[in-house]
């Protein structure tokens, strides 16, 4: 194995609970173990040039890019005659499944899930993962200052949703 796949495995062993956790609150779904592959094979097709500075945030804008090329994917799908999806099976969660968030966690992950694109993703990479506004902006590809203000609008946008506080459900929703 080449440096960069002996780099790609260290990660892996490093991040690949982090990735998970992020894919399952960005897309809503438990099923995501082949997004995270899909993650960790994108890393390593990656140029060995690439100079990775924090591999963490590195690999969530990666994660990121392929939640939302899965979404479309699935957008395509429902597109499809009923005929062609016959074969599909069903990501919705099962009731056990939905049985096992609890109340909080689920109320957040409702509201999460109803914000624009932008919202969702800092409040799951500050708010839920934790990251530095700097990580942040690394990840997002935006300034430190577009971090802070989409942040800010998007505690607003729950705050409006819920009755709850907003930080009580963001604590009770951080599994680590």
């Amino acid at each position: 194995m080449d440096d960069n796949g002996v780099r790609i495995e260290q990660w892996f062993r490093a991040y690949s609970n982090d990735v998970y956790r992020f894919l399952v609150y960005y897309t809503g779904r438990k099923d995501i173990e082949d997004l995270v592959q899909e993650t960790f094979i994108r890393a390593l097709k990656a140029p060995q040039q690439v100079e990775v500075e924090n591999p963490k945030t590195w690999l969530f804008a990666i994660a990121r890019n392929v939640a939302i090329d899965e979404g479309r994917r699935r957008k395509l799908r429902s597109w499809l005659p009923e005929l062609f999806l016959q074969h599909l099976v069903s990501h919705d969660k099962t009731p056990e499944e939905s049985l096992e968030l609890s109340e909080n966690k689920r109320i957040l992950y409702e509201i999460i899930h109803q914000l624009k694109r932008s919202y969702r993703d800092v409040l799951i990479l500050r708010g839920i993962k934790g990251l530095s506004s700097k990580e942040t902006a690394e990840v997002l590809g935006w300034s430190e200052a577009k971090v802070h203000l989409t942040m800010h609008r998007a505690m607003k946008a729950v705050q409006n949703r819920s009755h709850a506080s907003v930080t009580e459900e963001m604590t009770n929703a951080v599994t680590r």
